[in-house]
């Protein structure tokens, strides 16, 4: 049941920041915009800030749980306009601490020992708070030093009485708004609430956290720190303790002499090593998640936190996606709408002409520009938004790649301004093709499905020897009903032979009559000749 006092402050807030503005465009029927003029807060309440920075300052108002929202929301620039989406960026996951107290109740009620035997120290105070956990810094036994993210306390049912409520209003936009059901803001609220329940499961995040590590286990490019598991639950999460510059940090990256393009390649070469070798990626790399190891700055190497958010897509996505790229660098239209409706990202009955026509028109102008100043993930976005126009379904896990690769892309040309990304990542695309449809892509995948048909083997085996004897068991059926049918046809033939001599001499004693008289003395005997013959003639097997 919704809270009556919170939805009144969501009725505050949007009076406050005049939310009823981002609608006024909107086509609405005549009675819904005569209820909106007559709101009292229209005639007395006037804010002059732009209206993507009035609902940004909205959301912060409201709370974490409405900040997180808005950070997903973020990441829909297929759904909302450019000047929303880039001002939605600008919103900080930062709230107050809760209690050392309560944090340590929980650590301890989720892994039954007091903290003093888990750590040999514990600082109370938290190192960072955002609004699903917060972090403590704490040190093992063997000396490890290590951080303890735990969930914020009661989180739980906040997020789930704000969530009762953002399906409210998104029900409300659906009803009273055409254009608000064009944005699918019943989808979007689904998949927010699948998002943010996942965070909140720590045991997850470590699990993401322990698969990316181990894929790039011999990485120089990568660090991922290790999570311990002994003393991890669904609350608790323990972790290595890492020490760098925050990839924001420019100055200081600088100050100690990175290598900065170095840097900023690495990080796009990291992306697509997760996206197309691994088909595991970190979907919330932003600037608050990524910090820089300071050992070797010639030879940068990132280290990512916060596992929360990851993504994964299939081998054919992952075709698909290698391919639609690859074409659109080469201005192949045509190859870029056909991949769309062969990977079912759009209707099958999709007029293909009709597609690379749109495709054209809004990517042709991307390449008057220098190919260094053309941005990959507004191609990609470009791409998804010309296929929604032809009933493209939400592709979730390509919807976290656009993030990925907007996050990405700014970073590494914030570190580097004059990266070029695409010359960074077409040789990685089509050497990932040529591994995956040419001959050793080939034997890695009958080396992958090896043991899959070795096991199935005798199965297979007994279905060929079935089928086998079917088709000789058909075989001999068949050579049977050929020889009946050979057997059948020469009797025909006989009996016609037969019935044919039978009706001719009937007949010729019937023009000669005195033969029959002489030599049998029976003037009917020619008619009984006539009748037999037609009748064999007539009546055949």
């Amino acid at each position: 049941m919704v809270q009556i006092p919170r939805l009144l402050k969501i009725i505050y807030v949007t009076a406050k920041y005049r939310l009823d503005n981002l609608i006024d465009d909107a086509p609405l029927p005549f009675y819904l915009r005569l209820a909106f003029w007559c709101l009292p807060w229209r005639w007395f309440v006037r804010n002059q800030h732009p209206r993507a920075e009035r609902l940004r300052l909205a959301l912060e108002e409201l709370g974490p749980i409405f900040v997180k929202f808005g950070q997903l929301l973020s990441t829909r620039r297929d759904l909302l306009p450019d000047d929303v989406a880039q001002e939605l960026q600008k919103l900080q996951d930062q709230v107050p601490p809760f209690p050392s107290e309560n944090a340590i109740k929980i650590i301890e009620a989720s892994l039954q020992r007091p903290v003093s035997e888990v750590f040999t120290s514990f600082s109370a105070a938290p190192m960072a708070s955002a609004s699903v956990a917060q972090v403590h810094a704490a040190e093992l036994p063997d000396g490890q030093q290590v951080v303890v993210k735990v969930i914020r306390p009661g989180i739980n049912k906040v997020i789930r009485q704000d969530i009762a409520l953002l399906y409210l209003l998104a029900r409300i936009i659906v009803l009273v708004s055409r254009e608000g059901r064009r944005l699918r803001p019943l989808e979007v609220v689904q998949d927010y609430e699948n998002t943010i329940f996942d965070e909140l499961d720590l045991q997850r995040e470590a699990a993401n956290a322990s698969q990316l590590r181990r894929n790039f286990t011999d990485s120089d490019k990568l660090y991922v720190p290790q999570v311990y598991w002994d003393f991890t639950s669904t609350q608790v999460m323990v972790m290595e303790r890492i020490h760098g510059i925050p990839v924001a940090n420019v100055e200081a990256l600088l100050a100690q002499g990175t290598n900065m393009r170095k840097l900023a390649e690495r990080g796009v070469e990291i992306f697509f090593t997760q996206v197309f070798r691994d088909s595991f990626f970190h979907a919330d790399m932003h600037p608050g998640n990524i910090f820089v190891a300071t050992e070797d700055p010639s030879n940068p190497c990132y280290i990512a936190i916060d596992c929360g958010i990851c993504g994964s897509l299939t081998p054919e996505d992952q075709s698909y996606l290698a391919r639609n790229l690859i074409a659109f660098f080469k201005q192949d239209y045509r190859m870029v709408a056909q991949l769309h409706i062969d990977s079912g990202w759009v209707p099958k009955n999709t007029r293909v002409n009709e597609l690379e026509a749109a495709i054209r028109t809004v990517c042709e102008p991307v390449f008057q520009k220098p190919l260094k100043d053309i941005s990959f993930g507004q191609v990609l976005l470009r791409l998804f938004q010309t296929a929604r126009r032809f009933n493209m379904e939400v592709q979730p896990q390509l919807v976290l790649l656009q993030k990925t690769l907007l996050n990405i892309e700014g970073l590494g040309r914030q570190l580097y301004p004059e990266l070029d990304l695409w010359s960074t990542a077409k040789p990685f695309l089509e050497q990932w093709m040529k591994k995956r449809i040419g001959p050793m892509g080939l034997l890695k995948s009958l080396h992958t499905k090896a043991p899959d048909l070795l096991e199935q083997a005798p199965l297979l085996s007994q279905t060929v020897v079935k089928a086998v004897e079917g088709y000789v068991a058909h075989q001999h059926h068949y050579q049977q009903q050929l020889e009946e049918a050979r057997h059948k046809q020469q009797r025909r033939r006989i009996q016609q032979w037969v019935g044919s001599a039978t009706l001719a001499v009937g007949l010729i004693g019937l023009w000669i009559p005195d033969w029959y008289n002489v030599i049998l003395n029976a003037s009917e005997a020619h008619l009984i000749l006539v009748a037999l013959g037609v009748v064999l003639l007539v009546k055949q097997d």
